[in-house]
């Protein structure tokens, strides 16, 4: 071994630092463990951010650059990385005004939802989700799914988010200008709960970009991530997909999930 040193040109204390360095254990093995178990329980959906973000959730307060490099050393890397359905058919109802007008936050629950129809193509056959999201949080109050794209597939939606939907509310509910929003039944619904119905402009998908956002990431996490066996096992990975949506998986914006930021308001108002 000296003579390898002296060939390689290595001062010897330079050789015995890094030896008493690989001989010392590994100060982050802990660390490591914790963050290949959260990566694992989120089946490699998070990528060091996140992982940052539920580190911090269990009190331990690591450097992003730091996630990062663990990472990198264990070799986990996020696996997460669309004709998009339109229901715009004309006039043939009535639009409501843009209401929401892009402000996509809200001080409390039930204060603006928003909501709107994704088209998925599985085993030759299609399939509509119709959800509700809850813009104070990013919530999926309730979704319908059928394989028709049919006014039922919307107002049983509706009816059940409605009764999520408590006394004393000041609601507004923003769609597009979907054929299905515009319907006299539909508009009736929300008047006689005294709710403000609100539309995008036509043609404008950012003026409902939240919910946009989320099917873009619902088909990355789920849709082209998993492998299904049919159409009943797609719906069983879809409602486990929601409730894991909703009470686990941690949103960046407010570094919890959405159920764990509504029960913190709650319990401090």
């Amino acid at each position: 071994m000296k003579a390898l040193v002296k060939i390689a040109g290595i001062p010897r204390s330079t050789y015995y630092s890094y030896l008493n360095q690989m001989n010392r254990p590994d100060p982050d093995a802990e660390l490591k463990e914790v963050i290949q178990s959260i990566y694992l329980e989120h089946d490699g959906r998070y990528g060091y951010r996140r992982i940052r973000d539920e580190l911090a959730n269990r009190g331990k307060k690591v450097n992003h650059k730091k996630v990062l490099r663990i990472m990198k050393e264990l070799g986990l890397q996020c696996q997460v990385r669309m004709k998009k359905y339109k229901s715009y058919k004309g006039k043939v109802g009535k639009a409501a005004p843009n209401h929401l007008n892009r402000e996509f936050t809200a001080e409390a629950p039930n204060e603006k939802w928003v909501t709107d129809i994704t088209e998925f193509k599985l085993f030759g056959q299609k399939l509509y989700l119709s959800p509700v999201l809850d813009l104070f949080n990013g919530e999926i109050i309730t979704y319908t799914i059928g394989s028709r794209p049919t006014y039922s597939l919307v107002s049983e939606m509706l009816e059940k988010a409605l009764e999520k939907l408590p006394e004393g509310h000041k609601l507004m509910m923003h769609s597009d200008q979907g054929w299905h929003y515009q319907m006299k039944k539909y508009r009736y619904a929300l008047r006689e709960k005294k709710i403000t119905q609100s539309m995008s402009r036509k043609g404008n998908c950012y003026d409902n970009s939240v919910m946009e956002n989320f099917f873009g990431i619902m088909k990355s996490e789920l849709l082209y991530y998993k492998q299904f066996e049919s159409i009943d096992h797609f719906k069983h990975e879809l409602e486990k997909y929601i409730q894991y949506y909703n009470t686990k998986r941690i949103k960046a914006k407010i570094k919890m999930s959405p159920v764990q930021y509504r029960t913190q308001f709650y319990q401090t108002a």
